[in-house]
């Protein structure tokens, strides 16, 4: 049996976290930073919305912890922050071990019955 310990993060962090990334826009928003820091005109670019649209996804994202917004200027650049992100990949990273011995046992059982004739 696999013992599995919670990662102790505050569940409104990952709450906020996974509810910010529950939207199309907002993961491909994150992927576009994945590369770099933008301007938010320019992440907003690709987007079949208006930039007030595209600033309420940033907005979300940015209260969830997820980008930073810094105001150079007239210019908003957004970037992504590592260790909101970083709590959500430890939590879903704790059950990948589960998961892992579950597809053992079925593999496992698959090679007991085929090596029985089935």
């Amino acid at each position: 049996m696999l013992n599995i310990r919670p990662i102790p993060i505050a569940a409104d962090g990952l709450d906020a976290t996974f509810s910010a990334l529950g939207h199309t826009a907002r993961r491909a928003m994150v992927a576009r930073l994945a590369d770099g820091e933008l301007a938010l005109s320019d992440l907003a670019k690709p987007f079949d919305m208006s930039l007030t649209a595209a600033s309420k996804h940033v907005r979300v994202l940015a209260e969830a912890g997820l980008i930073v917004v810094e105001k150079r200027g007239r210019t908003r650049h957004c970037r992504l922050n590592a260790t909101a992100m970083r709590e959500a990949s430890d939590w879903l990273n704790q059950y990948r071990d589960f998961w892992e011995s579950r597809f053992k046992s079925l593999a496992d059982h698959i090679a007991a019955v085929d090596g029985d004739g089935w």
